[in-house]
């Protein structure tokens, strides 16, 4: 099997679910992960995850990329798992421009890149303004948006990931590259509970080991009471809206797809409208189960794929 070459571009220390994705595009053995960059907000802060992560994995081949920042645009409800841990402590590549690193990686590869996003894209923007080219060997793979539903099964409005840095994110999904993308209407009905979550939860892997010591960090500093945060993590993942991007970057066998003009308003809305770029939209599930099964089969498999 040949593996797709894939870069990851996440905001990962907000939501925990960017957590959850690494963890799971470390154990599918379709991708070939070339390079993985913090975008949006305290860039720094995420890098340290993102090294910490992969340090665990044992895959410190894999460079880290450290993209644009700004300020004002992040929480740092993962901070006490990378206290203490500084990216020059980073055995493997560090390269202080990610944006840089994520033009490089694309430009000088044999074959296309896979660019997963899964988060505000400012530093995919920042790639199109210093290279256009990176189109004509990439394709974006991103969770964004919502098209017929919204959070929680209300009706489509403003997602996060386009709400925040919108004209990039119009940028990005109208640029000339195949875009797929999870909206809301599928990605944001993923939650691990029962016997799956326990799956996960208690197995032994340092990777997801790591994965539970951030989501109980997370969940510490989102609000909840020491006695909520304990009954969450014992029960049932968050949302888990990132890795359906995961998934699609390698397959689409288990949702309803369909290819649609969607246009980024400039208030950060996804709306269906002809002069919109066409792109694939992943808009229902064929097998939710069937999906659930597969992270619970990934996550707890104690194989990471070598580079």
């Amino acid at each position: 099997m040949k593996r797709i070459p894939v870069i990851l571009d996440t905001d990962i220390g907000g939501d925990i679910d960017d957590t959850w994705a690494l963890a799971m595009i470390l154990k599918s053995p379709e991708l070939d992960v070339k390079l993985v960059v913090s975008d949006a907000g305290n860039t720094p802060y995420r890098a340290r995850i993102i090294a910490k992560m992969l340090e665990t994995a044992g895959r410190t081949d894999v460079p880290v990329g450290v993209g644009i920042e700004h300020e004002n645009y992040c929480h740092l409800r993962q901070a006490t798992w990378v206290e203490g841990y500084e990216l020059a402590n980073y055995p493997g590549t560090v390269h202080k421009d990610g944006v840089g690193a994520i033009i490089d990686t694309i430009m000088t590869s044999p074959d296309p890149v896979t660019l997963i996003c899964i988060g505000p894209v400012p530093n995919i923007g920042e790639a199109l303004r210093r290279e256009p080219r990176i189109v004509e060997n990439a394709r974006f793979v991103g969770m964004h948006g919502a098209v017929y539903k919204g959070y929680r099964g209300n009706p489509p409005g403003r997602e996060c990931n386009v709400a925040n840095f919108t004209p990039d994110c119009q940028a990005a999904l109208s640029a000339d590259w195949d875009v797929t993308i999870t909206p809301l209407d599928t990605c944001g009905i993923v939650v691990l509970d029962g016997e799956d979550y326990q799956a996960v939860r208690h197995c032994q892997d340092p990777v997801i080991q790591a994965l539970m010591e951030n989501y109980r960090a997370w969940l510490q500093h989102s609000g909840q009471t020491t006695s909520a945060a304990d009954k969450t993590l014992k029960t049932k993942s968050s949302t888990l809206f990132d890795l359906v991007a995961i998934y699609l970057a390698f397959s689409e066998e288990l949702l309803v797809m369909e290819d649609l003009p969607i246009r980024v308003t400039d208030d950060g809305c996804t709306v269906v409208d002809d002069t919109g770029k066409r792109m694939h939209v992943a808009v229902d599930w064929k097998e939710l189960g069937e999906f659930n099964k597969l992270l619970v089969q990934r996550l707890t498999s104690a194989t990471i794929p070598g580079k």
